[in-house]
């Protein structure tokens, strides 16, 4: 039985396979996922549930954050003038302070801002429950051993509760460990994570941490539980410009355990040099790009044409709520193409249809799951965007790659839709808890904040 069919729409399909934009329609079936992606007028016999009208309107696939931390979502405005390490300190101040119940919230809040603003995938980060302390602009890590495993499950409950469609990252052992009961502990947040029967959840991966380690043996571990578990590792490395030949350095430690492939993605890969661009892309590695944070931590501006010439895969994220602050992806695109374009003195540097193609299909691709999300193909899951350029009006739609990503913004946004299912109508979350998430964000963080 057809779910849902939608007709009369601009489609930007993401879909390398064909050409478009076309006005045309597609069918979702009982599963969620694309049974049709058509030009043109329905067939006049095309019996489905439910129908929507979209004459008029752009419709994209849902954003795909490549790199994400949700349980930042209440900690926004803190750190203002800061670098990536004052940053920290200032948000995790009060995530240091957060239980399990106060993590879920956390991370389910900001997951429904995600979908709000039409952010339908996102690799998420979760906070390991371990205290971070910084001891000089260039000079960082998390304090402590095992990671609690109830303590980030609750964080990939709380994504699935709220219906965002996720990657759930888990960071492994800090300091001295050992190295059984470090793998024991990814076993069990594997296993937790299969017992989640749910088409939201499209696998587990490891958050790298070498950009703190005091040592080699912290590579070593990450690439035995990738190759013990098959997991996807993304290490933030090579982010911040404090620290630049240390952090360098650091890129021969995953070289020497043998972590360098495809299922390994840096994530920011800013402070790069041409013969580390040129290893990572032979050996398969991708890269997330996150165009906003960069910008607002003093990070610096990724080399994203030469990455991408050399051949590494890149997607685009949304790092942290509270750096990006209104997680805005439509903002992201312009920011990333305006930074590159004005860097570099040349508008042809990064072309809009590359742009939005980096942030849904290109994060998929990076992820390993672009057969589930990132284009509007047969197959794939019905997470898609109603955008009406008329309401605000942008004027005559001349390209609607132009209008979509240059002129619309999140006031244009009018619906989000995932597996065919509407998750959000104007600025209304259908999800009849939203309320009360936000009313448990604010009450438990306003209880931290008074005990600080």
């Amino acid at each position: 039985m057809t779910k849902l069919l939608v007709h009369g729409a601009t489609l930007l399909t993401i879909d390398p396979a064909r050409p478009d934009p076309f006005v045309g329609w597609f069918t979702v079936g009982a599963d969620g996922r694309l049974t049709a992606v058509e030009e043109g007028a329905p067939p006049g016999d095309l019996e489905a549930a439910d129908t929507l009208d979209a004459t008029g309107m752009i419709i994209a696939p849902g954003f795909v954050s490549a790199h994400s931390h949700l349980f930042t979502s209440g900690s926004r405005g803190l750190g203002m003038d800061q670098a990536l390490y004052g940053w920290i300190q200032a948000m995790t101040a009060f995530t240091e302070k957060a239980d399990v119940e106060d993590i879920y919230w956390m991370t389910r809040h900001g997951a429904q801002d995600f979908l709000r603003n039409g952010i339908t995938t996102a690799y998420d980060f979760t906070d390991v429950g371990l205290p971070f302390e910084a001891q000089s602009s260039s000079s960082s890590g998390y304090v402590g051993t095992i990671p609690p495993v109830d303590y980030q499950h609750a964080q990939l409950r709380a994504k699935v509760d709220a219906g965002l469609r996720h990657v759930h990252s888990v960071m492994l052992a800090q300091g001295a460990f050992d190295r059984g009961e470090a793998l024991a502990h990814v076993e069990e947040t594997v296993a937790r994570a299969g017992e989640v029967a749910s088409d939201l959840h499209l696998g587990v991966a490891v958050s790298g941490t070498v950009q703190w380690a005091e040592s080699e043996a912290t590579a070593e571990l990450e690439v035995a539980a990738m190759r013990k578990y098959g997991l996807l590792n993304q290490p933030h490395l090579l982010e911040t410009a404090f620290g630049v030949e240390a952090q360098q350095a650091r890129f021969a430690w995953y070289r020497d355990a043998g972590a360098l492939g495809p299922d390994l993605v840096f994530g920011h890969f800013i402070q790069t040099t041409p013969e580390i661009i040129a290893e990572a892309a032979a050996a398969g590695c991708g890269m997330s790009w996150q165009p906003l944070s960069n910008g607002r931590l003093a990070s610096g501006v990724a080399s994203i044409p030469e990455i991408r010439a050399a051949g590494m895969r890149v997607g685009v994220g949304l790092d942290d709520q509270s750096c990006t602050d209104n997680a805005d992806p439509f903002a992201n695109c312009r920011f990333g193409m305006y930074m590159l374009r004005a860097t570099r003195h040349d508008p042809g540097v990064m072309p809009v249809r590359d742009m939005l193609m980096l942030h849904t299909l290109g994060s998929a691709e990076v992820l390993g799951i672009s057969a589930d999300v990132g284009s509007l193909r047969v197959g794939r899951f019905a997470d898609f965007l109603v955008v009406d350029p008329r309401d605000p009006d942008t004027g005559p739609v001349w390209d609607a790659y132009g209008t979509y990503v240059l002129a619309c913004s999140l006031r244009n946004l009018k619906q989000v839709w995932s597996a065919g299912s509407l998750v959000a109508d104007g600025t209304r979350l259908t999800d009849p808890e939203a309320g009360q998430v936000v009313a448990e964000v604010h009450g438990r963080m306003g209880r931290i904040a008074a005990s600080l």
